[in-house]
């Protein structure tokens, strides 16, 4: 997901021909490294640009959205005021294929005479900057002042100052992919590096992501190096790195975004074959690209840092149920003696006669298998006190079995509990799936409930279940956690409808709306495969999943949410793949 030369230039080709003589009607600095820019473009258009010249995410591209700006605008942002506010826009360019854009900005001085200043925005990392330049007399730009001002104690390549020159610093020695040719396809061949290293090591603007698609549209593994490469795979390198170059003068553009099921892997300006496994979305525009992808991003990232605390509930609760289970299990076991004790002390009273004082042991027939036994003797007790302590033993066990089948029961009920909840945490996707899983587990104990004393309860965000359509135009509604299972499972009942669920793995609740028709084969495997993809087993590919008529399903009273019991299925293997479905957002 790098914000590389190429995707500079997609961004600038389409920023050129959309804002090419738009008139800037506002200029706003809502952050201290941000700037908003308002234009009013041919045809009473308005468009709105974002800059970001953030550290950690610089950005630039066409939006909707804005953002409130602080009461007292920064002085970087009154300069600009002052001098392109109702400036037109000339053009929207790249210096060579660098991360660097130049707005060419007309505008009238105190004199009402015409002149161009320049709006640049470099787009490179912990170095990203916004600098506003004129042009002297000698065609050099200067700097009149930028959005962060670097000194000669910050950057000894060079200063970001009022006054002084502005260049690109050529550090990288780096060659230009727009002149592409054989001599610099002699130098990416001569480094011994892997060959998508040597690639974007020698060209400006290419990333490694970019360096990877060549080599796999080569045909070639983009880890061996050059010496590995036959004359042939030299030549199929050669040509798709002119062809892509070609793609690049011409703005033969294709905006897309890779996603791994709901997150936002890449995003290019070019189609990616090496993620040709995962699912691609494609975009008109740059803009909208960017805008989805750090968008999905955000969200995707917040949702997992907010889930953060919940997971390690959670976890912790898990591990501690688990090891109860283990030592629940191993007790039980251990009971597994209790008839053997039972048998020797009726043994012992029918045949401890025959024992002398002193004995160890005694060997008789076990009349309930027609077999001798030997059974071990405490020398210090008579045979009637030794069928005593045999008796106690075998009571003691009895009673601990009777105690443990109960206790196993709830423990296993609670594990599952906590499985089917940590699956709910798997695929919430926004902050209402979090509110219901939180309200769950303080519900259950796990976390300890705050009364709130005079103050208004908050009220819990509105949590609908996941809907598609399947490819015969079947509802498939999903349960994204144990309320949403319950409220799907029993809250409607339409004759005919079916419920889904994987077998003995936690997972959500899958329901299939027959619309009072019969229901074709292709739906029935589209619903299993939804249930497979909200599983516990989905990483697995394959998932045995139950299925049966919605009206078999029952729920025990007093049972946990998300519980239910049925005695009468059928099952199949469904695998993890829901691509056929059409999710529905209601």
């Amino acid at each position: 997901m790098a914000f590389d030369g190429i995707t500079v230039a997609g961004i600038v080709w389409e920023l050129n021909k959309v804002l090419t003589d738009g008139r800037i009607s506002k200029i706003a600095q809502p952050e201290k490294d941000e700037l908003f820019l308002t234009v009013k473009c041919t045809g009473r258009i308005q468009k709105k640009v974002m800059i970001s010249a953030n550290a950690s995410l610089p950005l630039i591209y066409l939006t909707e959205d804005t953002k409130q700006s602080p009461l007292t605008a920064p002085n970087f942002c009154m300069l600009l005021r002052k001098y392109i506010n109702v400036g037109r826009i000339v053009s929207v360019s790249q210096f060579g294929l660098e991360r660097v854009i130049r707005f060419e900005i007309e505008h009238l001085d105190e004199m009402g005479d015409m002149c161009i200043k320049y709006l640049i925005v470099e787009l490179m990392g912990k170095h990203s900057n916004i600098i506003f330049c004129e042009k002297d007399t000698d065609d050099k730009y200067i700097i009149i002042d930028s959005i962060k001002r670097v000194s000669s104690l910050v950057s000894s390549v060079r200063e970001v100052l009022p006054g002084r020159e502005y260049f690109i610093p050529n550090t990288m020695e780096k060659y230009d992919p727009l002149t592409f040719d054989n001599e610099i396809m002699n130098i990416i061949l001569g480094k011994p590096l892997p060959i998508f290293k040597s690639i974007y090591t020698t060209l400006t603007g290419f990333s490694p992501t970019a360096a990877i698609e060549l080599c796999e549209r080569a045909g070639i593994d983009s880890d061996s190096t050059a010496v590995e490469l036959n004359n042939s795979d030299k030549l199929a390198l050669y040509n798709e790195i002119v062809n892509f170059v070609n793609n690049i003068k011409t703005c033969r553009f294709n905006p897309n975004i890779i996603y791994n099921d709901k997150t936002p892997v890449e995003f290019a300006v070019f189609d990616l074959n090496s993620y040709k496994e995962m699912n691609c979305v494609q975009f008109d525009d740059v803009s909208s690209m960017l805008e989805q992808f750090y968008a999905d991003k955000n969200s995707y990232s917040r949702i997992r840092q907010k889930s953060v605390d919940l997971r390690h509930i959670i976890n912790t609760a898990l591990s501690r149920v688990s090891r109860k289970a283990d030592i629940q299990e191993k007790q039980f076991k251990d009971t597994e003696k209790r008839e053997k004790y039972r048998v020797y002390g009726e043994l012992l009273t029918a045949f401890g006669y025959s024992a002398e004082k002193g004995d160890k042991e005694i060997t008789c027939n076990n009349y309930y298998t027609n077999e001798m036994i030997t059974i071990p003797l405490d020398p210090d007790l008579s045979p009637i006190d030794n069928a005593k302590k045999y008796f106690d033993r075998y009571s003691k066990l009895k009673r601990t079995y009777e105690a443990l089948t109960v206790q196993l029961e709830e423990t296993h009920a609670e594990l599952e509990h906590l499985e089917s909840i940590s699956n709910s945490l798997d695929i919430a996707v926004n902050e209402a799936d979090l509110a219901s899983i939180k309200r769950e587990l303080t519900e259950a104990g796990y976390i300890r409930a705050h009364r709130q004393t005079g103050k208004k309860q908050r009220k819990e965000p509105v949590n609908k279940p996941l809907h598609y359509i399947s490819s015969d135009g079947y509802d498939i509604y999903v349960g994204k956690n144990n309320y949403q299972n319950d409220e799907l499972t029993f809250g409607y009942q339409g004759a005919g409808d079916w419920w889904f669920h994987s077998k003995e793995i936690a997972g959500s609740h899958v329901i299939l709306r027959s619309k009072g028709t019969e229901i074709p084969d292709r739906a029935f495997e589209e619903a299993a495969k939804a249930a497979a993809y909200y599983s516990k087993g989905k990483a697995s590919g394959k998932v045995e999943i139950d299925y049966t008529e919605l009206k078999n399903v029952k729920k025990p009273k007093g049972s946990k949410p998300g519980f239910v019991v049925y005695y009468t299925n059928y099952s199949m293997v469904a695998d993890a793949d829901i691509s056929s479905l059409k999710e529905v957002n209601d």
